[in-house]
């Protein structure tokens, strides 16, 4: 018998077909239905209040709490009519990171508040915020609140066993995929039933634009505000989040002492926050920073420690794929935000920006067409969870439309 550590409803090493058996007993329950939603407020109270000191967690707990969670119902309501109804697609799979220990938890969310039982497999690398939302969740589940929630979830944790994975596609009628895109063609290898659909959230890359003019005209309480917000962006994570911004762009005019301005004082709150590295990081920064200076463009490095490191591009140079993390940044100068349209590709997600007016944005988008970016923020809203993620409403992708014709036929 194939066997899993189950982590949730509650703690068992269970059979694999035990515990589908046991899934399936759950009802598929409405959309939006009372209980899924006290749930989620109930789940953002209680780890709000044990998540101090980790910002991950926290956003989280904001992001699910009672009033966010009455927006998503209005938003979902939006998408159906008399003639088309949006319904559950009955049992979904999540497969998320390890590197970004909250992204189950959004995934997870939204497709429970979408009415589908769920199977959530976690890494056994899992770190210390996974293990925080865990506990929340077996203490929720212990107290007997929210019977239907706990019935139609399984929460495992397995490492790389593609028997596991195998026996868990088959059962799915959606299979939600977060990692590396050699993890997502691993994991592909697993087939799923004919009728399931798939989505998934593959190796991504995201900059940062600043107006030079419209930065040097903030006063230095305004700045300070836009270093801490941009630190937010680029170090939650470890800069390895799919949203974290790798790149600095900027206007030219200006922008060398915008770029110095704004790193100094990156910096500044990079000291006060006490943001510390693993060994490991800096050892592979240190390599990383060396090969980039001699694969790429790059001019003369900007160290401020081993925490950040600027590396200004003379040109533009195709710097995505393998990345250390750790602070580095390349920095690249260039005439207008239009510019960057040249540069874009499929797998870059996120712009956060600071400075540019709405038309300027729009232009942007319209001129690439689908070719890159899905998302574009303010400065500090980088890893801000949205339920349209990579282009993909969440809302719309976890339930099936189930039309119905109201027109009567013309009788002859």
């Amino acid at each position: 018998m194939t066997t899993v550590r189950r982590l949730l409803p509650e703690a068992a090493d269970l059979g694999v077909a035990d515990l589908l058996r046991d899934l399936a007993t759950a009802r598929v329950a409405p959309p939006f239905n009372a209980e899924a939603m006290d749930f989620c407020a109930d789940f953002a109270q209680r780890l709000r209040r044990e998540a101090r000191g980790l910002p991950e967690a926290q956003a989280l707990a904001f992001w699910m709490r009672g009033s966010g969670i009455r927006r998503l119902a209005a938003d979902f309501a939006e998408l159906g009519s008399d003639g088309c109804v949006l319904v559950p697609r009955g049992t979904a799979l999540h497969i998320p990171p390890a590197n970004v220990d909250t992204i189950f938890m959004y995934s997870w969310l939204l497709s429970t508040l979408a009415g589908n039982r769920n199977v959530v497999r976690i890494s056994d690398r899992a770190g210390e915020q996974t293990t925080l939302i865990v506990d929340v969740l077996a203490e929720l589940f212990r107290a007997g609140h929210h019977p239907g929630v706990r019935a139609s979830t399984a929460v495992v944790q397995y490492g790389h066993d593609s028997r596991l994975t195998d026996l868990l596609s088959a059962a799915c009628d959606l299979r939600i995929v977060w990692g590396g895109d050699a993890t997502i063609a691993e994991i592909q290898r697993s087939p799923l039933p004919p009728h399931a659909t798939e989505l998934t959230f593959p190796d991504r890359f995201s900059f940062a634009a600043f107006d030079a003019a419209a930065y040097l005209a903030l006063d230095d309480g305004r700045r300070d505000d836009l270093a801490r917000r941009f630190f937010n962006d680029a170090y939650s994570f470890d800069q390895l989040g799919c949203s974290s911004p790798r790149l600095r762009g900027g206007e030219p005019a200006a922008a060398g002492a915008a770029g110095r301005d704004l790193f100094d004082r990156l910096a500044g709150v990079v000291r006060e926050r006490d943001h510390e590295i693993a060994t490991s990081t800096a050892i592979a920064k240190l390599a990383y920073t060396r090969r980039a200076s001699i694969d790429w463009p790059v001019g003369r490095a900007r160290s401020y420690g081993s925490r950040l490191t600027v590396l200004p591009l003379d040109r533009y140079a195709d710097v995505r794929g393998e990345f250390c993390g750790g602070g580095v940044f390349f920095e690249l100068r260039v005439d207008s935000l239009g510019d960057l349209a040249s540069y874009v590709e499929r797998r870059d997600q996120t712009l956060v920006q600071f400075g540019f007016p709405a038309d300027e944005l729009v232009s942007l988008v319209r001129e690439l067409n689908g070719r890159g970016i899905d998302r574009i923020v303010p400065v500090g809203e980088a890893l801000t969870f949205h339920r349209i993620w990579d282009g993909h409403d969440l809302l719309q992708a976890f339930t099936r439309r189930a039309t119905i014709d109201l027109t009567e036929a013309h009788l002859t």
